[in-house]
């Protein structure tokens, strides 16, 4: 991979960071700023309603720019946002700091994919994605636990700042690294983007994709407390569990595309959701011992973001025989559907955390994802009458996941 790939790597890394460290240090930052616990989830939930509508917004906006020059000033953005969230006198201007970096990630991740794309031969494109989208798989496993253990030792606001840090070498990396005359593409119009959402079939892919991954998102966005208050486990030992389930992560990811290529998107994304359903209805049941709770996250960690690329890939697939023109697009509204599923989850989390308890929090999720598992298998059943209606003779093209 060329050096500059690399740079982008660095930079998703900071960027995973800021997204996902939140989860380890949420206790610290309720009793710190003297909000509910419930009120320190909206860092969680508004940084996700910040990606879900910068990202078709704002990738349409800045179509027309230079590419190294976006890059340099999201992550300048970046660099300011996570400054104020680690300086914030008061929870608001935290918040505010969150959402800067929010609009930072929604835009970043589009234009870097295209990016890593071009700084390589056309048959090593989706190498270079992989490999940029790494430094997202290296914040679950080393930077989140280390934000955490940060935390730990010298408050939350040092995890913004070591966060910060990481954001100063990778714009500097991206300065000295990426060429100048990176190709910019045709933009798409706003307009455009936002077009495919009329469209049904892609529409059930959105809802999926919504309900199916953010419903992880009610307890996700409080293991922490949960696994302080009914596993009994000290700060160190979250950050230790939340290094593991890093691995998690990284081997389901790697396991659940290896299945999917084999088998279609389709099968692979109803056991996931099968799995995590079960994961969570089983959260807090279990959640008395180490020995019933540890190997739950685990098996959770090992599906819950497998769905993220199974997910992409059916988009792909669905918008290729839907809308040619508007994959793209169709992408990056998905992603759009990713975050705003976790803002909608993080505050449903703490609604639930408010009226109905924490320990309510493992079944709620449970029962959302049984609901995004129930528009998968009724998108299986349309893509299955599809291909038989191909196979009856009328033409047309039958879905890969089918």
């Amino acid at each position: 991979m060329p050096i500059g790939v690399w740079a982008l790597t660095a930079a998703a890394l900071a960027i995973g960071m800021a997204e996902f460290v939140i989860v380890g240090i949420l206790p610290q930052i309720a009793r710190d700023t003297d909000v509910s616990l419930a009120t320190a989830g909206l860092t969680v939930s508004i940084y996700a309603l910040a990606v879900a509508v910068a990202a078709p917004l704002l990738t349409a906006l800045t179509g027309r720019f230079d590419r190294k020059k976006l890059v340099l000033g999201l992550m300048g953005l970046f660099i300011i946002a996570n400054t104020l969230s680690a300086l914030a006198p008061s929870f608001n201007m935290l918040l505010l700091g969150r959402i800067l970096s929010g609009v930072v990630q929604g835009v970043f991740y589009s234009v870097a994919t295209v990016v890593a794309a071009q700084l390589v031969p056309k048959e090593k494109a989706g190498q270079a994605i992989a490999t940029m989208f790494t430094g997202i798989t290296l914040a679950l496993i080393s930077g989140v636990p280390l934000g955490t253990f940060i935390a730990n030792f010298f408050g939350w606001r040092a995890t913004f700042i070591a966060v910060t840090a990481i954001g100063v070498i990778s714009i500097l990396a991206l300065a000295r690294l990426l060429p100048n005359n990176i190709e910019r593409p045709a933009p798409a119009s706003f307009l455009e983007q936002m077009s495919v959402v009329l469209k049904p079939r892609l529409a059930l892919l959105f809802a999926i994709t919504l309900v199916g991954y953010g419903g992880s998102f009610v307890a996700f966005t409080y293991l922490s407390p949960i696994l302080e208050t009914f596993t009994g486990m000290t700060p160190n030992g979250i950050g230790t569990l939340l290094f593991f389930y890093g691995v998690a992560v990284a081997i389901g990811n790697l396991i659940c595309a290896r299945i999917a290529d084999r088998t279609g998107a389709m099968p692979v994304l109803l056991g996931i959701y099968g799995v995590m359903a079960v994961a969570l209805l089983l959260l807090i049941p279990f959640s008395g011992s180490l020995w019933t709770m540890v190997p739950l996250v685990m098996v959770w960690g090992i599906v819950a973001f497998g769905s993220v690329s199974i997910l992409q890939l059916y988009a792909v697939n669905q918008a290729s025989m839907i809308a040619p023109r508007a994959v793209n697009a169709t992408s990056s509204m998905n992603i759009s559907a990713f975050n705003l599923g976790i803002a909608l989850g993080a505050g449903g989390g703490g609604w639930v955390v408010d009226h109905l308890g924490l320990g309510m929090t493992g079944p709620v999720a449970g029962i959302v994802v049984l609901v995004g598992l129930a528009l998968a298998v009724l998108s299986a059943g349309i893509d299955r009458r599809h291909c038989a209606s191909l196979r009856a003779g009328n033409g047309g093209e039958c879905p890969e996941a089918a």
